[in-house]
């Protein structure tokens, strides 16, 4: 079973950019698809994006199309979302998680393994 560690949140000013690392210790990395996911206070968790295996596919909701990149490296077993343009919506706690597949379309599958996440915050 992969273990998943999210690196990167901290305080951040309007319009600007935070880089999200998911680091995963475990065999086989390059066969899991990973998904970001964010849930602010008193809201539900919003899947933000994913990438398949082997980088099969790419998903962005449409609150972030645009201003979020993601990408994976699996020779260091990590997957980063470059976050830019920033504002008071995106303020939330990220979490990666392994999924069961990404859908270009539809975003990702069902869940299994979870990191502790890391805390975004937006604000002057």
């Amino acid at each position: 079973q992969v273990q998943l560690v999210e690196s990167g949140g901290g305080v951040v000013q309007p319009g600007g950019s935070l880089r999200l690392l998911c680091v995963a210790a475990g065999p086989s990395f390059d066969y899991y698809s990973i998904g970001w996911f964010r849930q602010a206070p008193e809201k539900e968790r919003e899947a933000v994006s994913c990438i398949g295996f082997s980088v099969g596919s790419i998903y962005y909701s449409d609150s972030v199309k645009g201003r979020f990149t993601i990408s994976r490296d699996d020779a260091k077993n990590t997957v980063e979302l470059q976050m830019s343009s920033l504002n008071a919506e995106d303020t939330a706690t990220y979490y990666c998680a392994t999924v069961d597949y990404c859908s270009a379309n539809y975003g990702p599958g069902s869940t299994a393994a979870w990191g502790p996440g890391t805390q975004v915050t937006v604000s002057s």
